[in-house]
């Protein structure tokens, strides 16, 4: 079966690159997705599989593929959302979606995955078990359409699960990994700080929103740099500090919002506790009212360790000259909703070189320039057709 799917994916290599080009000049935001999903659903119009749609809060959809005997099941994701940004790529099959484009590969994803799974149904009869396909919408917004079809119980009979993701950090032929913990975190929150507004030449008359707000930017640091384990990550940013006003008023009201970034659960926790913490002084210290509204978006991805040893075992073995490298990648502060499937299915999420040719250093993912080298599609089909190979064999 390896050896015939390898061959299938290397006839269709055409096939996904036109796919995903198609995909990138018609991208859609998060939630927003209905022609992308409906073109998705059409790929599998009158093939042997079972498709479920609208699955978890938008237009998630799950493809079971079946397959001829009888063993575990496994999903393989990928999503197919885009990004509110203005295109500013030469390609001719440049975004015809004014201010919406696919800078982070997911056009990428979904080629790829719907070719790989077109393959796998049409050798169902050699699989040794079942797979199911998970196109997800919304990945790039919070609260995301991960942890909705997570939660919906489509997936509560799946074993184990896969994903990756392009990363233009590495040539084509490159197949990057993490173990344990591999991308961050995320929370999200906003701070209304309400004071009393009044004359500059009168402070004592006033109480200053701006200045509680200013401390509260600075004391939110030392979170980090006194209440963090010097060996752990964590980063709290403060990106907007709403206080706008007149040069001779003292500001009543400001509003700052800010992302937190957390690698281990643990820390997340204890990162929440101090801000909360510190909020709750600065309205004692400053006699001001505050209103912390603290969400928390994506959890840290976790690789299951025994599952990733397999998965790096296994590209590692295929003697395939598409695949050039299988190297150990660095914790990226990042973050991704897959992170929710792995919080429920031990698994692995792992990453695809996708470096334009002849660029020395490529502009990254949700650059208005991003791009790919398409030849990373016909590797990303080819990783995770000899990850699901050998783990049935395994199995």
């Amino acid at each position: 079966m390896r050896e015939r799917l390898m061959e299938l994916l290397e006839e269709r290599k055409e096939e996904i690159v036109q796919i995903r080009r198609y995909l990138h000049e018609n991208p859609e935001l998060s939630f927003k997705e209905e022609k992308t999903a409906q073109y998705i659903i059409d790929f599998y119009k009158g093939k042997d599989v079972e498709i479920q749609t609208d699955v978890g809060n938008g237009h998630g959809i799950i493809v079971t593929i079946k397959g001829g005997k009888h063993g575990k099941t496994i999903g393989l994701r990928a999503d197919f959302d885009a990004l509110p940004i203005v295109e500013e790529t030469d390609v001719p099959f440049k975004s015809k979606n004014e201010g919406v484009m696919h800078a982070c590969g997911h056009d990428g994803h979904t080629a790829y995955l719907l070719v790989l799974a077109d393959c796998f149904i049409q050798l169902k009869e050699s699989l040794a078990g079942t797979i199911k396909i998970i196109h997800q919408h919304a990945e790039e917004v919070p609260p995301g359409g991960a942890k909705s079809i997570a939660e919906s119980g489509v997936l509560d009979d799946v074993d184990n699960v896969f994903g990756i993701h392009l990363f233009p950090t590495h040539p084509a032929g490159y197949v990057g990994y993490r173990s344990g913990y591999s991308l961050a975190g995320r929370t999200f929150f906003k701070l209304a700080i309400q004071g009393i507004g009044g004359h500059g030449s009168s402070p004592h008359l006033a109480n200053d929103a701006i200045v509680a707000g200013a401390h509260f930017v600075t004391a939110v640091q030392t979170v980090i740099s006194r209440r963090l384990n010097p060996f752990d990550m964590g980063v709290i940013t403060i990106g907007s500090f709403d206080g706008k006003g007149t040069f001779n008023v003292i500001k009543d009201r400001v509003e700052l919002d800010g992302d937190v970034r957390y690698m281990t659960v643990e820390n997340q926790a204890l990162i929440d506790n101090e801000i909360h913490r510190i909020v709750h002084g600065i309205e004692v210290e400053f006699g001001v009212e505050c209103e912390l509204t603290y969400t928390a978006d994506y959890p840290p991805l976790y690789n299951d360790p025994e599952i990733t040893k397999n998965v790096v075992a296994s590209l590692e073995a295929i003697n395939d000259s598409d695949i050039k490298e299988v190297f150990e990648y660095p914790m990226l502060s990042g973050s991704e909703d897959f992170a929710y499937y792995l919080e429920k299915i031990p698994g692995c999420f792992f990453y695809i070189g996708c470096k334009l040719k002849g660029v020395d250093k490529a502009f990254f993912n949700h650059h208005p320039k991003f791009d790919i080298d398409e030849d990373a599609l016909l590797v990303a089909a080819k990783s995770v057709a000899q990850v699901v190979c050998s783990y049935y064999e395994k199995a």
